[in-house]
């Protein structure tokens, strides 16, 4: 049975969890005091000057407070797409191709590599509201071969669902045939109440309400609920026409969950324009500053199944063929502030790069 996800405004306490930092958080090492003696009395051959017997210096030595030793490492890792003015793919590039910067101040490049088989985390958002009635089963068609051609048995994905809720479909698995089998349980769902238990324990916040389409909080969840626990690399592909109606979130915080989670995103524009009666819709531009924002694209695939196999073909091609580099800010300051990202490339070849990140928080 399909999860629930909570409204983002409305989880159970303990719950609203801080989100994944894109910088690597504060590593702590300490060690732990030694046992002290219980009732340890001073011999009757113990001196009662200043010198003490090893074994007794030994005990207070041990009685001492032992300091913490905290080791602060503060990693920015990005992945990015490099292309040419054609779009082609460029592989081959070194470290010395590119510079970065932060807040415009030039960084060191620690490491540098070209990544195609990182393990991947995958997260696959279906729109079923009204408007997508004429393009789910094509959705759901092209959506399985897609799974089917890029997750390797070192992946995860899941699938949501979103209409007038967002639902957990199925949770992290690396089994295709789970997959399948959840986006062909999707249906159109367009009525106005819903009430159901939410991932935090609490209600899903819709019933007697008109909520249309919850894109944003469906990924605010996404983010914050499944992809900012992971590592490594992650990403997600929306299906939907883009347009928003009844989310309690806006846009910017799917883009602020998505940035804090690490998490690439993908907007196939999937719409039957006949459904509009010739007025058109207006998501795109929203959902090009999602994927602006996070490294990913938006894709406009309309009706057209032979376009929307071409566009999961290219997101394969993209996830496949990743840089990967990683810097220490100049700024050492953690205080979960956004700091802005460039890369440049002296070949002035297109990158494709997430725009930002949150440096991590303190933890003193």
């Amino acid at each position: 049975m399909p999860t629930h996800l909570a409204s983002p405004l409305r989880f159970a306490p303990g719950w609203l969890l801080a989100g994944c930092l894109l910088a690597v958080p504060a590593i702590q090492a300490q060690q732990a005091p030694a046992s002290q003696p219980s009732n340890s009395q001073p011999t009757s051959q113990q001196s009662s000057g200043s010198q003490q017997a090893p074994a007794a210096q030994g005990a207070q030595d041990q009685q001492q407070p032992t300091e913490t030793l905290k080791v602060n490492v503060n990693v920015v890792q990005l992945f990015f797409n490099v292309k040419d003015k054609h779009g082609t793919l460029m592989p081959n590039l070194t470290k010395d191709d590119f510079e970065v910067l932060e807040d415009n101040k030039p960084q060191t490049i620690k490491y540098f590599t070209a990544e195609s088989n990182l393990p991947l985390t995958l997260g696959i958002l279906i729109d079923s509201s009204g408007s997508q009635i004429n393009v789910l089963d094509m959705e759901k068609e092209v959506g399985g071969a897609f799974l089917r051609q890029i997750l390797t048995d070192k992946d995860e994905a899941f699938v949501i669902d979103f209409n007038i809720d967002a639902s957990l479909m199925q949770d992290f698995t690396r089994d295709v045939h789970r997959l399948q089998s959840a986006l062909n349980k999707v249906r159109i769902n367009t009525g106005i109440t819903s009430i159901g238990p939410g991932m935090g324990g609490g209600p899903v916040p819709t019933a007697g309400a008109n909520r249309g389409t919850v894109l944003y909080d469906a990924v605010y969840l996404s983010a914050h609920d499944m992809l900012a626990k992971e590592v490594g690399r992650k990403a997600m592909i929306l299906l939907t026409d883009g347009e928003d109606e009844g989310s309690q979130l806006k846009i910017r915080d799917a883009i602020e969950a998505s940035q804090k989670a690490d998490a690439i995103v993908y907007v196939l524009l999937c719409a039957d324009r006949g459904f509009y009666g010739g007025v058109g819709y207006n998501g795109e531009s929203e959902m090009r500053k999602l994927t602006e924002a996070t490294g990913g694209r938006v894709i406009n695939v309309g009706n057209r199944f032979d376009k929307l196999r071409e566009a999961f073909e290219q997101i394969a091609a993209e996830l496949r063929s990743q840089y990967n580099l990683g810097y220490t800010p100049t700024n050492i300051k953690l205080d979960g502030t956004y700091r802005k990202l460039e890369i440049k490339n002296k070949q002035n070849y297109k990158i494709q790069a997430r725009a930002g990140y949150y440096a991590g928080k303190s933890q003193d």
